[in-house]
């Protein structure tokens, strides 16, 4: 993938913790931050997706919330290694 260098501003204390969770990663910063960008992109995409879904089909229930959340916790404590109960 091509890389554009750019200028950015952020607050100081953000920069230092970047800093830090890249040093502890053992990761360029410049990879934290493009990861941290790639993330909220995904993020947008699928908010969008679920509003245009529900614009056509409705507001999701009760029951349809609770059973996502559930399965985003399995998924969540496979990833994580730890027990569902644990990771709800």
């Amino acid at each position: 993938m091509a890389a554009k260098k750019i200028t950015i501003t952020l607050p100081e204390e953000l920069v230092e913790a970047l800093g830090s969770a890249a040093r502890d990663e053992g990761v360029p910063l410049s990879r934290l931050v493009a990861s941290a960008a790639e993330s909220e992109l995904r993020r947008r995409a699928g908010r969008h997706l679920v509003a245009d879904w529900q614009a056509e089909h409705g507001a999701f229930t009760a029951e349809e919330l609770a059973a996502a959340r559930a399965e985003m916790a399995t998924a969540d404590a496979e990833a994580f290694g730890v027990s569902p109960s644990a990771a709800a």
